[in-house]
């Protein structure tokens, strides 16, 4: 018996979830999602930050400053949610805002020196718990689980909607 099957088996040793449940990509992926959620929200918690956090550390890192519009752009998240977000990582001088030159009324986001040793940290955690998450799989398997998600995600988003 498997991990997932163990999961789904009750003290009497019968199976609770029906096989074909069980084959439905939908499924799986969403009962994956919600374990990987809650293992990941729980894990950057203990390092005092959230996905949200690593999302805007990340892109300023990759793609340099940015203002609250082109970060939500780049993150996902709702221009609403944007500045509550940025709020709380300028409190914790991880970000730095300043007027845009070319736009006085707009605020060009900055990661500060602060910012990058803290998304160091979320690197290093983040790659723990994708460890534990990715467990059962050698580094082989994970890499293709990896490039077949990117895959089904490209394919998915690029689609008119």
């Amino acid at each position: 018996m498997t991990r997932s099957e163990a999961l789904d088996t009750p003290d009497d040793g019968v199976l609770k979830t029906p096989d074909r449940l069980r084959r439905q990509a939908s499924r799986l992926l969403s009962q994956l999602t919600t374990r990987s959620d809650r293992l990941i929200t729980e894990g950057l918690a203990q390092a005092d930050a959230r996905k949200w956090h690593y999302a805007v550390l990340a892109s300023l890192q990759d793609f340099g400053p940015g203002s609250q519009a082109a970060l939500s752009g780049r993150t996902g998240i709702y221009r609403s949610d944007m500045v509550s977000v940025l709020n709380e990582l300028a409190e914790r001088n991880f970000v730095e805002r300043a007027p845009d030159p070319d736009d006085r009324r707009r605020n060009v986001i900055t990661i500060s020196p602060r910012g990058r040793r803290h998304l160091r940290l979320l690197d290093k955690v983040l790659d723990d718990l994708h460890d534990e998450l990715l467990a059962p799989l050698s580094p082989a398997e994970r890499q293709d689980f990896l490039q077949l998600l990117t895959r089904l995600l490209d394919h998915h988003t690029s689609q008119p909607s």
